[in-house]
């Protein structure tokens, strides 16, 4: 049976180049950066590889797909109940968790060892003896230990951090040294020097740092989002920091993106604004999931990643 792909994306041609270097078989591939501007045959693909928000909008328009690749570990857009869902989709798993661990560690450093500081002191040509801080000792919280948690919990390991974990229900993660579910979350929150956000966006996790959460932490946490933007009550932690009771926080993910110029967060004490940039989809990484599901498709094996409509993730 030959499949028609489509690869629609804003570096098309490069998944492109990467998947036609596979030579895989039965396989015709054809790709856009438009979804708008699709020709006709595009819409008879059965197969579709690309950016979730690119492909909710040319889903409508494609009665024959049958498998839907993201090249996104969110599918947020795809959720949406007013599309159908009678398809199979994966999402890219397995390859954040390198770029998601510098991103983190590499923010808890620059706090820890004053460098944001240290750089305004140089500027002011004044000689700064504070001195630094250090990661070992302190307990980082992870809401969420899937693949990128886990990743994470290795690496604090390495620093000589305690690890508390939030989730759902899974404990799988030996790197973890206490678990909290539910109704456990402001006890997982007391006591924290850093808060890691790295759930999806579902039902369940929307605004899990919320005022009653920010509260619980000390008033020297830190809290990293390079999640998703709906975990965290914006303005409750916009009020937080304003008023002292939170050091610090590092943001990838908001609401609306970009984030809008008039919005408090640009203009609140201790924030960090990164604009969407911890772990970038890189075709090089993406490519191979493709390869590998479709090899698994053409096998009659399951696929790797699938989402649950229902869960959300």
């Amino acid at each position: 049976m030959t499949h028609r792909l489509l690869i629609l994306s804003r570096h098309a041609d490069s998944y492109r180049h990467h998947i036609e270097a596979a030579a895989l078989p039965d396989l015709e591939i054809m790709s856009a950066a438009d979804p708008d501007a699709l020709p006709e045959v595009a819409r008879r693909c059965d197969l579709v590889f690309g950016e979730p928000s690119l492909i909710a909008k040319a889903l409508p328009r494609m009665p024959n797909v049958r498998w839907v690749q993201a090249t996104w570990a969110g599918v947020e857009p795809l959720l949406n109940p007013a599309l159908r869902h009678d398809y199979l989709l994966t999402n890219a798993r397995g390859v954040f968790g390198v770029l998601m661990t510098e991103y983190v560690f590499g923010y808890m450093l620059a706090h820890e060892r004053r460098m944001f500081e240290k750089y305004e002191s140089q500027k002011q040509q004044r000689w700064d003896t504070r001195p630094p801080g250090s990661l070992r000792g302190k307990t980082i919280g992870l809401l969420g230990v899937g693949t990128i948690g886990a990743t994470l919990a290795r690496t604090a390991k390495h620093f000589g951090m305690s690890v508390r974990g939030f989730t759902r229900a899974s404990r799988e993660c030996v790197d973890v040294d206490a678990y909290y579910h539910g109704s456990d979350r402001l006890s997982f929150a007391a006591g924290l020097d850093y808060v890691v956000s790295i759930v999806p966006n579902t039902a369940g996790t929307r605004r899990l740092i919320d005022r009653d959460f920010l509260a619980a932490l000390p008033a020297t946490a830190v809290i990293l989002n390079p999640g998703r933007g709906s975990v965290i009550d914006h303005d409750a932690l916009a009020d937080a920091l304003s008023a002292g009771r939170l050091a610090a926080a590092i943001l990838d993910v908001f609401d609306a993106e970009p984030l809008p110029p008039e919005h408090p967060l640009w203009r609140t004490p201790n924030v960090l604004v990164t604009s969407h940039t911890a772990a970038l989809s890189i075709p090089a990484d993406i490519a191979p999931l493709f390869i590998d599901n479709y090899r698994r498709l053409v096998r009659g094996e399951p696929l790797k990643y699938r989402v649950d409509f229902n869960l959300e993730y």
